[in-house]
């Protein structure tokens, strides 16, 4: 193998191996695989789609319609725990990324899991700011003003699908790790940019309502339960993909590794001959 070798473990014994040994694994082989699945992320998954099933019962059925906003607010349940769980992608992704660059014998399976979760992340940011433009459109009349909440986000969006991008950058993987992570641990400084915007600037987007203890805005009962119902659901989602994505990067730096030593001794053999 090259010095940029995937046989690197992944990272989180229980469940981040993957489910065939990778040192099996070709060009032709990987196409036939059955998938990324073992069995706990199948359980995993179920539980995923339950709570998911769970989230849109006490979303859309039993939680009560907001006083002001009437069942406009059921929109929360999604907006708000997907642009959390962004959030936690990303610093995912920064602890990720500093430790690779931290330790003397550099796992790729590091940099593997920051890009999955980057990747996650911006599915989720994706996902918010499209709720949050139904949101707006409903209670302000608009699907997007230039607020400092929504423009900070949207930054974050952009942000990330530049990381991403980098990421596709030509070069070896150790050299894909490296730039990625010092990128990653500049990016994640905007979380706390866009969290404190409605502090920092006037905004039509309201501020906390649920972490800040003097906030003026109580939620009943069952919509609290079902506000965190829906951050508990998204994170185990985002665990879910996170697991899956990381394999599939993992497969997929082992068959451009082997791809690189076929094609260099293929080429001694030439020189041989």
């Amino acid at each position: 193998m090259t010095s940029d070798s995937v046989s690197d473990r992944p990272l989180i014994s229980i469940d981040l191996a993957l489910p065939t040994d990778l040192d099996t694994v070709t060009p032709a082989s990987a196409a036939n695989r059955p998938g990324t699945g073992t069995a706990a992320t199948r359980r995993l998954g179920t539980l995923v789609a339950v709570m998911l099933t769970a989230l849109a019962a006490f979303g859309l059925v039993f939680s009560a319609e907001d006083v002001v906003q009437g069942s406009t607010v059921r929109i929360m349940y999604v907006h708000v725990p997907t642009i959390w769980v962004a959030y936690m992608a990303f610093l995912v992704t920064a602890v990720c990324s500093g430790a690779y660059l931290s330790r003397r014998n550099r796992s790729l399976a590091w940099d593997r899991v920051a890009g999955a979760s980057a990747e996650v992340g911006v599915l989720f940011v994706a996902i918010s700011l499209v709720t949050g433009s139904l949101w707006g459109r409903l209670t302000w009349g608009t699907y997007w003003v230039w607020d400092a909440r929504l423009t900070t986000t949207l930054f974050l969006f952009i942000t990330y699908v530049g990381y991403l991008a980098v990421r596709r950058l030509g070069g070896t993987q150790r050299q894909r790790a490296r730039r990625s992570a010092v990128l990653a641990l500049l990016a994640v400084l905007e979380i706390p940019l866009v969290h404190f915007s409605v502090e920092l600037w006037r905004s039509l987007h309201q501020e906390a309502s649920v972490a800040n203890p003097n906030a003026r805005v109580e939620l009943d009962g069952l919509m609290l339960f079902s506000l965190f119902l829906g951050v508990v659901t998204f994170t185990l989602f985002y665990v879910w993909l996170v697991l899956h994505r990381q394999r599939v990067l993992a497969l997929e730096d082992t068959v451009a590794d082997r791809g690189l030593d076929e094609a260099i001794r293929d080429r001694r053999n030439e020189a041989v001959g």
